[in-house]
């Protein structure tokens, strides 16, 4: 796993996101015995989980940071398919091999789980198997906006939309509004909206002449408070 900086034994009693991804559904003395067959990972920016096609052998709870995931077309290009943020699983596949790639954006730490142990645990503690599913058919939904996103929306409604999804999972708030800092280059925002590295820079700018955004650094994108509202509500 190029990029880790280290693996050891993980603590999920308190771990930030143990009410978040599939550990939620076991208690306490429960959750000692998902404790022994979980290890945490850290990873640099741009450190490697799995390539595509690499074998499906771990599954990933995401502690801290930030993953972009991605397919490469036959003609060489990349289509991000999705960004994950803390409290996001990661590694589900019905194949042997991964169905795409996933790399950290920024320093990211993970909770690591072998795919035979993890399936052992399912049988063990059925409500746990529950959990997943669920967590699959979150991933399903986002697919889904994923391609409503790509088929139907035009270059400004592409952006704002996964700004609002951004701000939900990663924005802070205070009184003027809600601050996002990126994790993501504008080439992975293109890539995952289906536009080119221009358009969503043209498009920003845009945003920002209409007031939409203030853009204080390439990184950072604060939305107005009355604009946040008015953008969620479609006015």
């Amino acid at each position: 796993m190029p990029g880790t900086a280290a693996s050891r034994q993980f603590p999920c009693q308190t771990c930030e996101v143990r009410d978040k991804v599939i550990c939620a559904a076991l208690d306490d003395e429960e959750l000692r015995h998902l404790s022994a067959i979980a290890t945490a990972v850290e990873l640099k920016a741009e450190g490697v989980v799995f390539h595509e096609g690499d074998d499906s052998t771990y599954l990933f709870n995401v502690v801290t940071g930030s993953l972009r995931l991605s397919k490469l077309l036959p003609d060489g290009r990349r289509q991000i398919t999705g960004f994950l943020f803390p409290g996001d699983f990661l590694g589900l596949s019905i194949a042997d091999v991964y169905a795409y790639s996933a790399e950290a954006m920024t320093e990211t730490s993970l909770c690591r789980f072998s795919r035979a142990n993890l399936t052992k645990m399912l049988e063990r503690f059925p409500k746990l198997e529950h959990r997943l599913l669920d967590l699959a058919s979150n991933e399903l939904a986002q697919a889904q906006d994923h391609l409503m996103i790509l088929g139907r929306k035009t270059a400004i409604e592409r952006l704002l939309t996964i700004l609002l999804k951004l701000a939900e999972r990663v924005g802070q708030r205070d009184s003027n509004g809600m601050t996002i800092e990126l994790p993501m280059s504008r080439t992975d925002l293109a890539d995952y909206l289906g536009l080119t590295t221009e358009t969503v820079s043209r498009t920003i700018t845009r945003l920002r002449n209409e007031g939409a955004v203030k853009t204080p650094n390439w990184r950072t994108i604060c939305i107005p408070k009355g604009v946040e509202l008015a953008l969620r509500t479609g006015d």
